[in-house]
């Protein structure tokens, strides 16, 4: 059975939105609101009465609706455990007892509140008992049925976007893996022959980038892993490079608590090594810097262009691309990755909120 991040089946999802939130109770008295508009619009034929009207109605539906939020909040739990169809049928039978029961109050209140300026004589209570009570219900089985298929067919949309999303995130990485694996497997060939011990160490490194890149390709990271796991593939190159290659880190700025999506720096790094730095025929320099600005961070990778004489390998920015889908994937449209090149340098650009 397919799981969800939290480990729950996701056939099992309830797909009603949480109407204990304050968020949603928000939107409920709005839709109550824009709701008593339309219907006094659709009765009134002049504006006289229009006011009085609208707030009768007003009144009738923001208290409908708070209790039938404050109803299916109390259910969600109970409601929360059944199938679709059982869930559905129950919402909808608490969503018409709640009407009933508010219709009842409503009337009756009218009907002993005496003599007085807001009277049953007045417009402001019905008069008519099982007309009102038939009509609410009559409205309110349409209107629920109508808003439970519109929250179904929402959520089953947001699950085929998580789906895809999840499984374009799992192909991405795939696609990483095979090239840092490549070049670590030549760097620990290279190393056997002429220094073991270093081979050893090697090797213990590339199980740790293994087991970072083996994981969950859905977990969010701690930026302090990410920088951790990128200096580890550093220490594999420079056993391979020596004084050739050197790495300056700027990210005492960075909040280390925030989150990022695993194997999103060292494959930077990692292009910046074998598209800049092995092809100089001096040592060259990559530059990490990091900070936070209000709410988003700011990451980049920075190494010297090799010139013309000395041409980078090809590269098809495969890495590029797929860290920032995966960026998007995480963070939405506010994640950004770009790229800076000028005669001497060559530099990626990060962006994401801060999230801790």
């Amino acid at each position: 059975m397919a799981k969800e991040p939290n480990n729950k089946p996701v056939q099992d999802r309830f797909y009603l939105p949480n109407f204990c939130g304050s968020t949603a109770v928000l939107i409920v008295v709005l839709i109550a609101e824009l709701a008593a508009i339309a219907f006094t619009l659709a009765r009134q034929s002049s504006w006289i009465t229009f006011y009085t009207d609208l707030a009768k109605t007003s009144l009738l539906l923001v208290w409908l609706g708070l209790s039938i939020a404050a109803t299916l909040c109390l259910l969600r739990n109970r409601i929360s455990r059944y199938s679709v169809f059982k869930a559905s049928m129950v919402t909808f039978l608490a969503i018409l007892a709640v009407v009933l029961v508010v219709s009842e109050a409503v009337y009756w209140i009218g009907y002993f509140y005496g003599p007085g300026e807001i009277y049953v004589g007045s417009n402001w209570f019905p008069q008519n008992h099982w007309y009102f009570l038939s009509r609410n219900l009559a409205l309110g089985a349409i209107l629920s049925g109508l808003a439970l298929r519109y929250f179904y067919v929402s959520d089953q949309w947001q699950r085929n976007v998580e789906n895809e999303a999840r499984t374009r995130i799992h192909a991405l990485q795939a696609r990483i893996r095979p090239h840092f694996l490549f070049n670590s497997m030549n760097t620990i060939a290279a190393l056997t022959r002429s220094n073991p011990g270093a081979a050893e160490a090697a090797v213990e490194d590339l199980a740790d980038l293994f087991r970072a890149s083996l994981s969950d390709s859905n977990k969010m990271v701690r930026i302090e892993q990410e920088l951790e796991i990128t200096r580890v593939y550093q220490r594999m190159e420079e056993h391979r490079l020596g004084s050739r290659l050197d790495v300056d880190w700027r990210v005492d700025d960075l909040p280390l608590t925030a989150r990022i999506p695993s194997l999103t720096l060292q494959p930077l790094l990692e292009n910046a090594i074998y598209h800049g730095v092995e092809m100089l025929p001096e040592p060259g320099t990559v530059e990490i810097e990091g900070r936070r600005k209000g709410d988003m961070i700011y990451l980049s990778v920075r190494n010297l262009r090799p010139i013309d004489k000395y041409q980078s390998n090809p590269g098809n920015q495969i890495a590029l691309e797929n860290i920032g889908e995966r960026l998007v994937l995480a963070f939405g449209p506010r994640a950004s990755i770009s790229r800076a090149v000028d005669q001497t340098h060559y530099q990626i650009s990060m962006a994401f909120p801060y999230k801790e």
